[in-house]
């Protein structure tokens, strides 16, 4: 557990570690157990495939809407809206809108943060 008290000024974000095709992560809070930052995937581009290990994940919308696709199905959000993305679930990103969108998410869990994966079969 970290005692250390601290302000993530937007421009001091670091870079994804492990980045994924398609979408733009910057890291905000990296402690055991939990990474936040921010996600951002410009107009009509579709994110590569990939999952969270053991983390789950929460994602909020600030800006656009965001398209989140699973094997079985997708589901669509918009400013204000939160997914969660539960351990393990295979997924990609997406923007709809014609303006890029931009989400914060927080990650709660251990080992590989992102996992980049082939595109699955579909069902």
């Amino acid at each position: 557990m970290t005692s250390d008290k601290r302000l993530i000024r937007k421009d001091a974000l670091g870079k994804d570690p492990n980045p994924t095709p398609g979408m733009t992560r910057a890291h905000a809070i990296e402690v055991p157990g939990l990474t936040s930052g921010t996600v951002s995937v410009g107009p009509g581009v579709m994110s590569g495939w990939h999952h969270h290990g053991t983390h789950e994940t929460s994602i909020h919308v600030l800006k656009g809407s965001l398209k989140m696709e699973f094997p079985d199905g997708a589901i669509e959000a918009k400013e204000g809206d939160f997914i969660h993305v539960p351990a393990g679930a295979v997924h990609r990103e997406s923007n709809p809108g014609s303006e890029p969108n931009l989400a914060v998410f927080s990650r709660a869990g251990s080992g590989a943060v992102t996992v980049n994966v082939e595109a699955p079969p579909k069902p």
